[in-house]
């Protein structure tokens, strides 16, 4: 492998994502603006719109600073915002905190007055969208949260939600039944990458996964020996527990790790386990020597045809929107509907959820021309709305008042503003809560305190074509050892006049994933978190594009990609707090894994004090959206009901 030169996308200040759009009649950025008194803080101008900034996106420069100085102990000297008392304040604009609001406004009237406060810059939370221009064309990719997993499995709640926002899982589907097969109907199939760092070459095996593992296997870099392991870890019937249950069997699996089961157990060479390190980074975040056994098992990997073990129960957690982060067992997942995919990831749902909120902030009436709508930012926080949306406003403290209030506090361009309500929904993520509900039980905080969210990073690239996958033959690429370990053409999507490349001719945006796990290290799954977080933040938007650029170019470079001439534009999405965190047998007691046992830290945490609730993802162990969408439904509900 050769080394790539660093090398710059045109217009650097630009990809930064340094800058906002430039305020009507004056040469700074609207924060800028707002910040020098300009303009009116809730009069964001009609040019500013965040989804289309490139560079560093998700939890940019200016999203973070006050919460982390609130950590850190700086205090604010507040004044009254000068508005009346809000029925409800919601910290938090992502899904579970748009819901709230949602669920709020139809239990307690049209009339009620919310203030939805987040610390970004847009809307959307974890569920936003990054959008491409390129001569004159929109081009989409989600800039977070990635679909709708598994909705035949939705409650009432969370499916009555996106029907009333007009989401038809019929219609989606009908008009996108082959967006699973298009890439494989012109040929292309799924590939692994092989790299020099991690397996001793570069090597590219095309249809790895689509092909016997006797003929995958041989045509990559690993020794005879590893090539040998890998066969019989795939086609051994030897039972490695013998005398055991199938009870006791499962226990075992559940308490040791894929990696120690592989090499230990199974007993095969340690550049095996190397083949599997990607396999959960769409879920858990961390390689086999975090992940219990049982879960690779349950999920039809290789290493347990012999063994006498039994299929988890259907109805395990039926109850629950997700266990573990992928529906419990294979048998629940399959069942149903696909997951449904729109252009933008999960943002549709949020863009649905303004739609719904405030008038005239996103235009249009159907789930289709959502997709290309018109969002108006100045709209969001504006004093006649009975809803409002402020951004940019870090919320450092709410307080439970004697009178039955709640008085919150948000910082707003180094301003600290209190309003006060008369109930508040905590929809951030837990761990912050402990910092700004200081009134809470020790108890609570340590179960707000106790899941760590998983570093990672979505990647939206936009190519200027993508003949170089056609001539590879490939629609993606799992890349075990890679800086970023999915690599993979935008999903064919047709939504109302939203309609992905047809032609290997035309541009089209490629998604790449990085997940910052630390790999076997020997550290339990949160200490992984814990350290992979640090080391994202530390990582610098130069770094991000040098390693997208090098791994384009070693896997498509053959084929003629040019990274220079190819890449068009660039959108790094960094979540330090990501996933929610699940419960798992291998680090977590078995009831917080299997029950719904009070004693989940989720469940402590989650507990309403006065007229404050919790509603987040976070709060039901799972990062799926109904997961958020059933949290928002149960902490109005627990605040109506207390009044």
């Amino acid at each position: 492998m050769t080394k790539r030169k660093k090398t710059a996308v045109s217009r650097r200040d630009f990809l930064n994502g340094c800058a906002l759009s430039v305020a009507a009649g004056g040469s700074v950025s609207p924060l800028e603006a707002i910040a020098q008194g300009l303009i009116d803080s809730s009069a964001l101008p009609p040019d500013y719109y965040p989804p289309s900034q490139q560079g560093m996106r998700g939890s940019h420069e200016g999203s973070f600073e006050a919460a982390h100085a609130m950590r850190d102990g700086t205090t604010w000297q507040a004044v009254p915002a000068g508005e009346n008392d809000y029925d409800l304040v919601v910290v938090g604009g992502g899904i579970s905190g748009l819901a709230a609001a949602y669920f709020y406004r139809k239990q307690n009237g049209p009339d009620s007055r919310i203030l939805i406060l987040d610390n970004h810059d847009d809307f959307g939370g974890h569920a936003k969208r990054n959008e491409f221009w390129h001569e004159g064309r929109m081009f989409l990719v989600n800039g977070g949260t990635l679909n709708v997993e598994a909705p035949s499995q939705f409650s009432t709640v969370a499916a009555g939600l996106l029907w009333e926002l007009g989401i038809d899982r019929g219609r989606y589907f009908e008009k996108n039944r082959n967006m699973f097969s298009f890439y494989r109907d012109m040929g292309l199939k799924s590939s692994m990458f092989f790299d020099l760092e991690t397996f001793g070459s570069d090597k590219l095996v095309v249809g790895y996964n689509e092909q016997p593992i006797e003929e995958a296997i041989v045509q990559s870099p690993l020794g005879d020996d590893a090539k040998r392991d890998v066969i019989r870890l795939y086609r051994s019937k030897e039972n490695y527990f013998p005398g055991l249950s199938a009870e006791e069997v499962r226990s075992q699996l559940g308490h040791m790790s894929y990696q120690d089961y592989v090499t230990k157990v199974v007993g095969c060479h340690p550049d095996v386990i190397k083949l599997f390190r990607a396999s959960f980074h769409g879920s858990l975040v961390v390689a086999p020597d975090a992940i219990p056994a049982i879960y690779f098992r349950d999920n039809g990997f290789p290493g347990f045809e012999g063994l006498t073990l039994n299929d988890l129960s259907p109805n395990l957690l039926v109850n629950e929107p997700g266990g573990q982060h992928g529906r419990e067992n294979s048998i629940r997942a399959n069942e149903g509907d696909p997951d449904m995919y729109f252009p933008d990831g999960n943002a549709t749902i949020t863009r649905l959820l303004v739609r719904s909120l405030i008038p005239g902030a996103v235009t249009g009436n159907s789930m289709e021309d959502v997709i290309t709508a018109a969002a108006d930012y100045s709209k969001l926080d504006r004093s006649g709305n009975n809803v409002r949306l402020r951004l940019n406003s870090t919320v450092v403290n709410v307080n439970q008042d004697e009178d039955e209030r709640v008085t919150t506090t948000f910082v707003t361009h180094n301003q600290a503003y209190t309003v006060r309500s008369k109930a508040v929904v905590m929809a951030c993520w837990n761990t912050v809560i402990p910092y700004l509900c200081p009134q809470l039980s020790v108890k609570q905080k340590e179960g707000l305190a106790y899941g760590i969210k998983s570093p990672l990073v979505y990647t939206g690239v936009l190519l200027s074509n993508w003949q170089s996958f056609v001539k590879t033959g490939i629609s993606g690429v799992t890349a075990p050892g890679g800086f970023h370990s999915r690599i993979g053409l935008q999903a064919a999507l047709e939504m109302g006049n939203y309609i992905t490349a047809r032609s290997a001719d035309d541009p089209i945006v490629v998604r790449l994933s990085a997940y910052f796990d630390v790999p076997w290290s020997g550290l339990s799954r949160r200490e992984q978190h814990l350290q992979g977080r640090n080391r994202m933040l530390a990582t610098s938007f130069n770094t991000f594009e040098y390693h997208i650029r090098d791994q384009l170019t070693r896997v498509l470079g053959p084929a003629g990609f040019d990274d220079q001439r190819d890449i068009l534009g660039i959108t790094v999405n960094r979540w330090p707090h990501g996933y929610s965190y699940s419960y798992n047998p291998l680090h977590d007691t078995d009831e917080w894994a299997y029950t719904t046992t009070p004693e989940r830290p989720a469940i402590v945490g989650r507990q309403r004090f006065g007229r404050i609730a919790i509603a987040n993802a976070d709060a039901a162990a799972s990062p799926h959206t109904d997961g958020a969408i059933n949290e928002a439904y149960r902490a109005v509900v627990e605040l109506l009901e207390s009044n």
